[in-house]
């Protein structure tokens, strides 16, 4: 099937290139600079995701490393390992009720971000965010993989132990030659993983949920049965590093909702796949805070544990494994355990990669170049840019680079305040969305040139008041004033302030385009390209 049309009896050598290298159709969709078959509202053949489908993906979410190793964040903000948990409660709760409000527009319209975007920042204007969240991801692909490449090593060193114990470096010494090796197996794995349709995940999705959560209970098992106890950490008495405890519980709160604050984001990027309404909710209220509560509470004590053990205080668990090998001299029965352990965590690293990461940032490089990218392009490029990135000369700096990193979050949360307010507030959840793929004036989200300025504002003002803080913390770790504190709830005031400021922006000045479309998105009443309309006034 030809993508496009050709120009001329003889079309040039570059324009059969690019009609080449042009996405996959599907019948009737055709690929413009505004749309292909990845970013269409999902067709119901497509919708394959059920209630038990959420139920294993927030297995992937919340069952994960990152997850495991973000006790070692509350931790560090003072709090003893019990009020951790007490601030992983309420923080995972929250992230529930911010992942059902985020991914009501994928489950009632069946668009993903990087489309919604369109909406509240009008065809061109929705750029930004797609590009930000896109680039942020590329970083942090690239911390995933170098993480799944060291569970490899690990996996590999159980088999074979003087793999484990190999100690040439490249890089200047930064970057072992294990850790390497693991990384390229790594992206073998990804890449031929990336060829399942994400529609058709869900068993790649369980056998990596089972094999983590092995891991967990395993470590678990192992920790409180060597120790009879919590661990050292449960006797430590709190010490808030800077103010009272409710202001560290307060910190540690907001450090959670920023952890999960892409993937709530981007929720609608995996909402859309439902086979009918309300089937991501169930699974959004209760299994997302579950696992987040669980297994970064399996977490602090697996950790506590082990420092009593074995003297040191490790919060990644494919680090903990190598120690534990070496703890145990190489006993075949502890290398065969590490072993099933460490493909745990490399299957943890393929589905949080996936979900997260990959699945996101390939519908966002798609909304830029729909013509060339689609999702499993995009996530190939995601992959990489993500390992030319150098994830083991940044992480060389490990405190400035996740400072920074972290502080990107401070973008995020006004994305979700406005797109909340406008689809919420704003619009009651009414969206034209045969508009949302029409290029010019006739899509009334077109708004000045493509650009709907009530947004850009909104986000400034969003960002403006965490922004210092962010600055002076990258410069010196131990600064602390009023800016430091507001960029420490960064997420909760970058996203309040945005929700409040574009509500009142949109009260005080109305957008034209307001009531126009439906609530819901029926199954025959898409059309992929809009018919010319009558000459009128831009909507601004």
């Amino acid at each position: 099937m030809t993508n496009s049309k050709e120009v001329g009896p003889h079309p040039s050598r570059w324009r059969k290139f690019l009609q080449y290298i042009e996405v996959p159709t599907d019948p009737g969709i055709p690929n413009t600079p505004w749309i292909n078959r990845d970013l269409i509202p999902m067709p119901k053949e497509r919708r394959t995701y059920k209630i038990w489908s959420y139920f294993i993906y927030w297995c992937i979410s919340g069952l994960c490393i990152s997850g495991y190793a973000a006790g070692s964040t509350l931790l560090a903000y003072g709090l003893d390992a019990r009020q951790a948990i007490v601030s992983l409660v309420i923080g995972g709760l929250i992230v529930g009720v911010l992942c059902v409000a985020c991914g009501w527009m994928g489950e009632r319209h069946h668009i993903g971000f990087t489309v919604a975007c369109r909406f509240s920042w009008g065809m061109r204007g929705a750029y930004f965010p797609v590009i930000i969240r896109a680039f942020v991801t590329i970083f942090w692909d690239g911390l995933q993989a170098y993480w799944g490449g060291q569970a490899v090593a690990v996996t590999i060193g159980a088999i074979i132990p003087g793999f484990a114990h190999m100690k040439q470096t490249l890089a200047g010494g930064i970057l072992f030659t294990k850790d390497f090796i693991g990384i390229i197996i790594y992206y073998v794995f990804f890449i031929a993983t990336m060829r399942i349709p994400p529609e058709r995940l869900q068993r790649p999705f369980i056998v990596s949920s089972v094999m983590f959560g092995g891991t967990l209970i395993g470590l678990l098992a192992w920790a409180v049965s060597n120790t009879h106890s919590g661990g050292s950490l449960f006797q430590e008495q709190s010490s808030p590093v800077h103010g009272g405890t409710g202001w560290a519980m307060l910190f540690g709160i907001t450090a959670i909702l920023g952890a999960w604050g892409g993937g709530t984001l981007g929720q609608s990027d995996w909402t859309r796949y439902a086979n009918r309404p309300y089937a991501p909710s169930l699974s959004q209220l209760i299994a997302a805070p579950f696992c987040i509560i669980v297994c970064a509470t399996i977490g602090i004590i697996v950790t506590s544990c082990a420092q009593e053990i074995v003297g040191s205080l490790i919060w990644e668990p494919f680090l903990l494994l190598a120690t534990l090998q070496d703890y145990y001299h190489d006993s075949p029965r502890v290398r065969a355990a590490i072993f099933f352990a460490g493909l745990g965590c490399v299957c943890a690293q393929l589905g949080i990669s996936i979900v997260l990461n990959s699945v996101s940032a390939g519908m966002d490089l798609s909304g830029v170049v729909p013509r060339y990218i689609n999702i499993r392009r995009g996530a190939y490029l995601l992959a990489f840019l993500g390992l030319a990135s150098n994830p083991w000369q940044y992480l060389s700096n490990a405190s400035t680079f996740l400072t920074v990193i972290s502080g990107f979050g401070i973008f995020f949360a006004p994305f979700s305040g406005i797109l909340l307010a406008d689809y919420f507030v704003v619009r009651r959840c009414v969206i034209k969305l045969e508009d949302c793929y029409i290029g010019d004036k006739r899509s009334i989200y077109w708004y000045r040139n493509g650009i709907h300025w009530r947004a850009p504002l909104a986000w400034v003002l969003g960002v403006f008041p965490t922004m210092p803080g962010l600055i002076m913390t990258t410069r010196d770790a131990t600064a602390w004033n009023v800016w430091v504190r507001i960029f420490h709830i960064a997420f909760f005031v970058g996203l309040l302030i945005s929700f409040i400021t574009f509500s009142v922006i949109c009260w005080v000045s109305p957008p034209g385009n307001v009531g126009i479309g439906v609530l819901y998105h029926e199954d025959s009443g898409f059309e992929a390209e809009g018919e010319p309309e009558t000459e009128k006034d831009e909507p601004v």
